[in-house]
């Protein structure tokens, strides 16, 4: 579909990318480590995949909280898939700390924390994560 945002872009920085979907990095200051797993063809709704593919992509899912629980401690994992305003398969892996802009709200909800900025440890392990996911996710 060509007016599709995932079909026309990456969508960050990719950290994975297989056959069946990649893992991208969202550039989001407020929510380092903050990931999405999309899928690589265009579909809509998680019906449009057989069951093993629904398995196969909800196993990469998983792996990204895995990976973000281990790399980043958050105080919560938000994981969602909405597609309204970006009507392909795609969900998002939320890392929440208890102090961020809008916890315990959703990042889309209001913001509670107006001044909060990630610490310099926050950064440096979301770096780290960035710069050796693919290890990590290949050793789950």
């Amino acid at each position: 579909m060509s007016e599709c945002f995932f079909c026309q872009n990456s969508g960050g920085k990719v950290l994975y990318n297989c056959d069946a979907y990649r893992i991208i990095l969202v550039a989001d200051d407020d929510y380092p480590g903050y990931l999405r797993v999309v899928l690589n063809p265009h579909l809509r709704e998680l019906t449009d995949l057989s069951f093993d593919e629904n398995i196969n992509l909800y196993q990469a899912v998983i792996k990204c909280e895995q990976i973000l629980r281990q790399t980043l401690n958050p105080e919560k994992i938000n994981i969602a898939s909405f597609g309204n305003v970006t009507p392909h398969i795609h969900w998002h892996i939320i890392p929440r700390f208890s102090n961020d802009k809008h916890f315990p709200n959703p990042t889309w909800g209001e913001i509670i924390h107006p001044d909060y900025q990630p610490s310099s440890e926050l950064i440096s392990a979301a770096a780290n994560l960035r710069n050796n996911f693919k290890t990590l996710f290949l050793a789950l």
